[in-house]
């Protein structure tokens, strides 16, 4: 699931200003029309896509991504997970197109977004016997 978030937040986050994205591009809309095709274009995953390509660097919109993605269960999808990470290592290829992708996978985990960010984790434990 991780895989598809960071390909389209790697892919709207990586625009199409310059010919050479034109790949990178064309991966984007066909991962983008994968989605739109296995569970609808009206669904709540084509919907999370289209408001994370508005603000791209908004976290809040990458998790709501990730749990309609959850929801309907795309990270057990063979071709989906395929067209993603073909998608990832195109945009690995453009100039600082590293700086775009986060893959996150688990419990726990807390993510920054660029320069200067930070991100912490914090577990409470339930007490013991010998606190």
């Amino acid at each position: 699931m991780g895989a598809i978030v960071s390909a389209l937040s790697a892919g709207a986050a990586s625009g199409a200003t310059d010919t050479a994205k034109k790949v990178v591009v064309d991966a984007y809309d066909g991962l983008k029309s994968l989605i739109s095709r296995r569970f609808g274009a009206e669904s709540e995953a084509a919907a999370a896509i289209d408001k994370l390509e508005a603000k791209p660097d908004s976290e809040g919109r990458r998790q709501t991504l990730a749990e309609e993605l959850n929801s309907v269960q795309a990270g057990s999808d063979p071709e989906l997970l395929s067209a993603a990470q073909t998608l990832l290592n195109l945009v690995r290829t453009l100039p600082q197109g590293e700086q775009h992708i986060q893959t996150a996978t688990g419990s726990g985990i807390a993510q920054a977004y660029g320069t200067g960010s930070t991100a912490t984790v914090t577990f409470d434990r339930p007490p013991s016997k010998h606190d």
